[in-house]
């Protein structure tokens, strides 16, 4: 790979209306779907919210199974015409998922590591960067293999891409091969910042070192984050949403993970009900309503 370089920047919002006046009118977000091509009936439900305008945003597991060629297609026939939604990469290494790239090490059963040991591993630099290195680049080219064109953005799925070691070959591989993406950090808006909340707490220290790292290879980020909550809680999502709103600033990003619900779902991810109920929400009219409440609107990818 020969290294694209660009002229380093603390952070850069990607913003769809560069040259429009911020006002409390004008604040642009990216409302993001993770996890396309986790089932059919998740890509569903995530095209027809694209379709209605709902969301403006989603990422795309290239070792998901069932990403095949049709469900790229669909979801690429979104943006003829009058571009919908911007397309990203959910870099994924973790399980029940299986790498792309050859010899990638460790393993469990020819899987990634669970979530929590490859979490652990790459905190305590156990982990090896040129595998690393080798199985993103891997699932980036897939993806322009795909999709005939680099992403829009690259995240990870379950935030892997901001630990130690991931990030930085996460970094290296979009800085030579996708120099325009930008990638997701992960911490709030510091006027939304509440200590309470331990799982976006430790997503606001990742990021720090994560932006950083970005800043130094030139790599545009997200200015604020959100999305993060309890899927386990019972309080309806309704109430939920409405706090990934507030201090957001132009360019911000919301994470969510909407979808219906199928075999194929449920026997990958414990996320299943969840994602019936953002489906619902997002599908609402209540749902642009709050966005107006708050100055807020979806960007034009």
């Amino acid at each position: 790979m020969t290294p694209a370089r660009r002229a380093p920047s603390r952070e850069r919002s990607p913003r769809a209306r560069p040259n429009e006046p911020v006002t409390k009118a004008t604040r642009h977000i990216w409302l993001c779907a993770d996890d396309y091509g986790i089932s059919p009936a998740v890509d569903a439900g995530i095209r027809e919210l694209i379709l209605r305008g709902r969301l403006n945003a989603t990422s795309v597991m290239m070792p998901a199974a069932h990403l095949s060629e049709d469900e790229v297609d669909a979801l690429e026939q979104l943006n003829s015409g009058k571009k919908r939604v911007a397309i990203g990469l959910h870099v994924t290494l973790t399980g029940p998922f299986s790498p792309m790239s050859e010899r990638f090490a460790p393993l469990r059963e020819g899987r990634f590591l669970p979530h929590q040991k490859k979490m652990r591993g790459a905190i305590l630099r156990q982990l090896q960067p040129e595998l690393l290195v080798i199985e993103i680049a891997t699932q980036l080219r897939a993806f322009i293999d795909a999709f005939g064109h680099a992403p829009d953005f690259v995240d990870g799925h379950q935030h892997v891409h901001l630990v130690p070691q991931v990030r930085g070959a996460l970094l290296k591989v979009v800085s030579e091969i996708a120099p325009t993406a930008w990638v997701r950090q992960c911490g709030r808006a510091s006027g939304a910042r509440r200590l309470r909340d331990s799982k976006a707490l430790t997503l606001d220290v990742l990021s720090l070192g994560f932006k950083n790292a970005a800043g130094r290879c030139g790599v545009a980020t997200n200015p604020a984050f959100a999305g993060a909550y309890d899927f386990n809680t019972k309080t309806p999502f309704a109430k939920i949403f409405p706090r990934f709103l507030a201090g957001l600033p132009d360019g911000g990003l919301v994470m969510c993970h909407p979808g219906h619900v199928d075999a194929e779902l449920e026997a990958l991810d414990p996320l299943t009900h969840q994602r019936a109920r953002e489906f619902a929400y997002f599908n609402s009219a209540e749902f642009p309503r709050v966005l107006a409440e708050h100055g807020l609107a979806l960007a034009q990818p």
